[in-house]
């Protein structure tokens, strides 16, 4: 399509405030040849009429395959339908991609444990972020224990995101085994983790928060990371 054309789409994808727009329509004007810039945007606006955009996203996806758009319409309509395919996908993926996982986001908390688990541990900085989003739809269904067991390959990443990410899921929670795994990573987790860390326990404000900022006030043999936890410490009064 030439760039013209685009322009085209563009400007009516533009009004559709004031003029709504067409399922049929946006499923016609569809195509793996626009920009990728607008394949997502017409994808998202099908996604986004959620009951009569599911059966055009799942049309073009049998025509023109699991393209990334669509997928992520899939998870945007947020149909039963869509759900249960998106969720055959995942069964049917030893590597499922984080637009898949993605998708999926708002679905986390029907995923099973065994699925986290294998999702939590594949290798791509995308997939993990992916995996500890659609985690924190399920860990208020989890003991701290198990949750703690499902985010360890993320505490052990070594890409600062990872472990970030993962250390703001568990300062939801103010179990003491959680403060116990936050301090250790003060300790021993790099720079960016161990400010998390000493964030993460200054945000919990419970007993057991308090006394561990307390110890590693006093404890920490690196000046910068003890004045930090002094300064959770007293933000706590």
């Amino acid at each position: 399509m030439s760039a013209i054309d685009e322009a085209t789409l563009w400007d009516r994808l533009s009004k559709a405030r004031r003029i709504p727009l067409n399922p049929s329509w946006l499923g016609e004007i569809y195509s793996p040849s626009l920009s990728d810039e607008l394949r997502f945007a017409v994808a998202e606006r099908l996604g986004m009429l959620a009951e009569t955009g599911w059966p055009i996203i799942h049309r073009l996806i049998k025509e023109h395959g699991l393209q990334p758009e669509l997928i992520h319409a899939a998870g945007l309509c947020h149909q039963p339908e869509a759900r249960d395919w998106l969720l055959t996908q995942l069964n049917q993926s030893n590597d499922p991609d984080a637009f898949l996982l993605n998708a999926l986001s708002c679905w986390g908390a029907e995923l099973t444990t065994s699925q986290f688990e294998h999702i939590l541990e594949l290798p791509s900085q995308a997939q993990r972020l992916a995996g500890l989003n659609l985690l924190s739809f399920k860990s208020h269904q989890l003991q701290a224990v198990e949750l703690l067991q499902l985010c360890e390959p993320a505490l052990q990443d070594w890409r600062d995101p990872v472990v970030i990410a993962c250390i703001r899921l568990l300062q939801r929670r103010d179990e003491a085994v959680v403060s116990t795994r936050l301090v250790s990573l003060v300790k021993e987790g790099s720079d960016a983790a161990a400010e998390a860390a000493l964030r993460a326990l200054g945000c919990m404000a419970t007993t057991q928060s308090k006394l561990a900022l307390k110890l590693l006030s006093t404890e920490l043999s690196d000046q910068e990371r003890r004045t930090h936890a002094l300064r959770q410490l007293k933000q706590q009064y």
